[in-house]
């Protein structure tokens, strides 16, 4: 069996981990095992990456006691690095590229760098890093991995992108797990108090890239046009609080409903009617796909998402400088028609079912 050490995965369930984990569900685990190496007490998956066969080791993060932090490091890889062929790093910035540095020191001879991010979305000192690290990254990656073209641009240099080394590999789901389905549509609309409503749904981290707060006024206009329309705010994160104020600031309480970190995302998304996603901006958004495997209809923005993540007609780009009575107007003309048959059909010639993208990572580590 392979042994696969892999970063990325964080207390949160993210897009990140959402691509990691769709991938380590799918794979021959009899052939291959990831293993996981977190900078965080609490590990998103835990329960289902240790019920996989996963082994989970935690270091400090360095930002937290950077000495504890490099002793951590220099342990783990002296204690297990001959454990592993290959490590494979997800990231959204190169600010911190410790994790390869050490893999090549103690011996890890593919090391794998997996882009998963367009812009900066940390402070401006993680942005200097960000640029400094991308003029070394080769003297440390020895393969360049991406999920789009935007993110590939910020993370790589054009020498990187038109070598060999450079893999664009596909933010694959589970296509059948989120096919539309009427009896839970029904079932989850009853559950949620959304029977009579015209629901928008969101997805992501209450985190300044996903625009909560320009979401929110979008959604204030509609519900001046529609009085039935209700959103429903999949997710936690650092602004949630301040979220909830601006919702009570402008009076819609009971008509928005954050409902939390959720495992049975692939239910509530047969709930909606709508996909309203404004992004500043995305490597590519895990949340689209499954959004267009369900068939529901998406509004997202045109400056924060990258063009591929638009496989199915339904999908429309709106500019970011439009006014938030725009955005709604907008999407109160768009065909409210679920084609979930349909996108599923397109998402997978267009190369985004797990079932087969998995074996492009399968026969990466088999030629390695």
């Amino acid at each position: 069996m392979k042994k696969i050490l892999v970063f990325g995965i964080t207390d949160l369930p993210g897009g990140v981990e959402s691509v990691i984990m769709n991938y380590y569900r799918n794979i021959d685990r009899n052939k291959y095992q990831f293993d996981f190496l977190c900078n965080t007490e609490k590990v998103a998956y835990e329960d289902e990456i240790k019920l996989l066969g996963g082994t989970i080791y935690r270091i400090t993060a360095r930002s937290k006691d950077i000495k504890k932090y490099q002793k951590d490091m220099k342990d783990f890889f002296e204690k297990h690095s001959k454990e592993y062929s290959t490590i494979w790093v997800n990231i959204c910035s190169l600010a911190n590229i410790d994790y390869l540095k050490y893999a090549k020191k103690y011996g890890i001879k593919h090391r794998i760098i997996h882009c998963h991010n367009s812009q900066n979305m940390d402070s401006f000192l993680r942005g200097l890093l960000h640029r400094l690290n991308k003029l070394f990254i080769t003297k440390y990656a020895t393969d360049f991995w991406s999920c789009s073209d935007d993110a590939s641009k910020w993370f790589f240099s054009k020498k990187i992108m038109q070598s060999d080394r450079y893999v664009l590999l596909k933010n694959a789901i589970d296509l059948e797990k989120f096919r539309f389905d009427e009896k839970v549509r029904k079932e989850y609309r009853q559950k949620l108090d959304l029977e009579e409503c015209f629901v928008i749904g969101h997805i992501g981290r209450f985190h300044f890239q996903k625009n909560h707060e320009f979401l929110i006024k979008v959604f204030y206009e509609l519900q001046k046009k529609n009085e039935k329309s209700k959103l429903i705010l999949i997710g936690i994160g650092e602004d949630l609080d301040k979220i909830k104020e601006k919702v009570k600031e402008l009076k819609l309480e009971g008509k928005v409903l954050f409902l939390g970190s959720r495992n049975d995302v692939n239910c509530l998304f047969n709930a909606m009617d709508l996909f309203l996603f404004p992004s500043l901006f995305e490597g590519l958004p895990v949340a689209l796909l499954e959004a267009q495997a369900n068939g529901l209809p998406i509004v997202t923005s045109e400056e924060g998402v990258p063009k591929e993540a638009k496989i199915v007609e339904n999908f429309e780009y709106i500019s970011l400088k439009e006014s938030p009575t725009y955005w709604a107007e907008k999407i109160l003309e768009i065909d409210s028609k679920n084609n979930s048959e349909e996108n599923i059909k397109k998402l997978k010639k267009a190369g985004f079912d797990i079932t087969i993208e998995k074996q492009r990572v399968e026969d990466f580590i088999d030629k390695k």
